[in-house]
C-alpha cells in the first residue's frame, strides 16, 4: 500500500474544539474531524469553490476531496443532531501558511509563510506575547503522551 498525500491546509484552524453549550465536556461524546476534513469544509462550504477547484488548492484529485468533505458532513451533522464534541486533529496535512494568537488580547491573524512569525507583534495591541499555533501543532504531532486537548492555549476554556 502506497503512503497517503499529505494534504494541503492553507493556515491552522482557529479553534479546535467545540460542544453544546451547558453540557460539561465529561458527558459527552467526541467526534474526530481531522485538519484535512477541517480544510475541505473551508474551501467547500466557507469559500464556496468546487471540487475541482479545492482539491487543486489541496492538492488531491477530485475524488479524494469529495470523500473527505463527505465524511466532515457526516461527523459534522452526527455531533449536531447527536449533542457531541467536536475536536479537530490529526490527518495527512501540511500548512502552507501559519496563524498567529496573541496571548495578551486573544486575536488571531494569518500569515503567507509557515515559518513566519518568529518576530511578530500583535496588530490590534502591539503584544509580542505571540502564540505560533502551527508550530505548536508540527510539535504537538511529533511528541509522545499527547493529552486531548493538546497543550496549553489550545484547550478549550
Amino acid at each position: 500500500m502506497k503512503p497517503r498525500k499529505k494534504r494541503n491546509v492553507m493556515y491552522p484552524p482557529g479553534t479546535f474544539y467545540f460542544k453544546p453549550q451547558g453540557v460539561p465536556a465529561s458527558y459527552l461524546s467526541i467526534i474526530n474531524l481531522t485538519i484535512d476534513e477541517y480544510e475541505a469544509v473551508r474551501l467547500g462550504d466557507f469559500e464556496n469553490l468546487k471540487h475541482e477547484q479545492a482539491a487543486l488548492r489541496m492538492n488531491i484529485s477530485r475524488p479524494t476531496f469529495t470523500r473527505l468533505i463527505e465524511s466532515a458532513h457526516a461527523k459534522i451533522s452526527d455531533a449536531i443532531v447527536n449533542g457531541k464534541a467536536i475536536s479537530i486533529e490529526g490527518g495527512d496535512y501540511r500548512f502552507i501558511g501559519n496563524r498567529l494568537r496573541c496571548r495578551r488580547c486573544g486575536s488571531n491573524w494569518n500569515i503567507e509563510e509557515k515559518t513566519a512569525g518568529k518576530d511578530a507583534s500583535c496588530p490590534e495591541c502591539s503584544s509580542d506575547d505571540i502564540d505560533n499555533i502551527g508550530e505548536n501543532l508540527s510539535s504537538i504531532k511529533h511528541s509522545q503522551g499527547r493529552g486531548r486537548y493538546g497543550p496549553g492555549p489550545l484547550r478549550p476554556r
